[in-house]
């Protein structure tokens, strides 16, 4: 299908037309081939003015925390309230055989098979920060669609895997009732930037999940005053994250999360940081997208293609540093 039939079909295609176009088009935006990569530019810039009437919401969390069983309840409550769910899922990929199982669409046997939700694996392929390397332009095919809910959920993630909260307009992290201390709550990373924080689980052992609450919620105070200033607690005007206790398998507590989401884009929207924070972000994107570009262009350049086997067999042998390896492959680049 060429860019512009991908496009009717993502615009005004019956359900069936639609999601297949949906599929082809995330297909030929995570392509490498070089004529793809030139579709994949026209269809973009053909989608652009149908995008951003969405909501992005990232969804990570430790792996076993339930964030698949959390966003097919959250998916299916969000569907009963009127609206059209897309989730975008993330899975890691092997290190050693560079497959991956995309298996999370198997824990949301409900949402997938819904006709107003729409459910897209991805592989990581090697991408740092918890997200594909394409999940940017996956988010502006669901948009096209008509999805007004978007949700990214993350790989199991660390306290530095951030990269989810530069892509979306709300970030949540999935935490679990005796997963950590009071220290473990302040520590710097992924806390300082949630949007809100989720604890899972709260049905198996209600007095920790308390507890958890406590921690965390004094641990947000105490980052919101000497943090991040997004979250500055002293300023009423702005957003403070606050933490809510569900429990996904039997779907308590999720309209109480709704509700917060709700709140927190009303203010948001209000005081002109959602505005502010997409277009941020869409400023990243660009500078990622150099930045990807360059690493391709300078492997592909002859004269560090020629000096490149050499330099590794020297770096890995121990007779050239690694650092003078790379100034010399750098040189030989801005030589030409």
């Amino acid at each position: 299908m060429t860019p512009d039939q991908l496009l009717q079909g993502l615009l005004h295609g019956t359900a069936p037309l639609q999601r297949r176009a949906m599929a082809k088009a995330i297909t030929l935006l995570e392509s490498t081939r070089l004529d793809h990569r030139a579709l994949a530019d026209e269809l973009l810039t053909a989608l652009l003015p149908h995008t951003g009437k969405s909501f992005r919401l990232g969804i990570s969390g430790v792996p076993g925390v339930g964030k698949s069983t959390f966003i097919e309840a959250l998916g299916l409550y969000l569907i009963g309230q009127g609206h059209r769910v897309a989730v975008l899922a993330v899975d890691p990929s092997s290190t050693v055989s560079g497959g991956s199982i995309l298996g999370d669409k198997t824990r949301m046997e409900h949402l997938s098979v819904h006709a107003d939700a729409y459910i897209r694996p991805s592989p990581s392929s090697g991408t740092l920060g918890g997200v594909a390397e394409k999940t940017r332009e996956a988010m502006l095919v669901c948009e096209a669609a008509g999805y007004d809910v978007v949700i990214v959920e993350t790989v199991g993630v660390g306290q530095s895997e951030t990269a989810v909260a530069n892509m979306t307009d709300m970030f949540c992290l999935l935490q679990l009732p005796n997963a950590g201390d009071d220290l473990q709550a302040i520590k710097k990373g992924v806390m300082e930037i949630a949007d809100l924080v989720v604890i899972n689980k709260a049905d198996i052992d209600a007095n920790a999940a308390t507890r958890a609450e406590a921690q965390i919620t004094s641990a947000l105070r105490l980052l919101g005053l000497h943090g991040n200033p997004d979250h500055a607690h002293f300023d009423e005007k702005l957003w403070h994250p606050k933490v809510v206790k569900i429990s996904a398998l039997l779907g308590q507590g999720v309209d109480a999360f709704w509700e917060a989401v709700t709140e927190f884009r009303t203010l948001q929207t209000a005081n002109g940081k959602f505005a502010l924070r997409r277009e941020k972000q869409a400023l990243a994107w660009m500078w990622e997208r150099i930045e990807a570009g360059l690493r391709q262009s300078f492997r592909a350049q002859a004269q560090v293609k020629e000096l490149l086997p050499k330099l590794s067999e020297q770096v890995s042998q121990g007779y050239v540093a690694a650092s003078t390896a790379a100034r010399q492959l750098l040189g030989a680049y801005r030589d030409l």
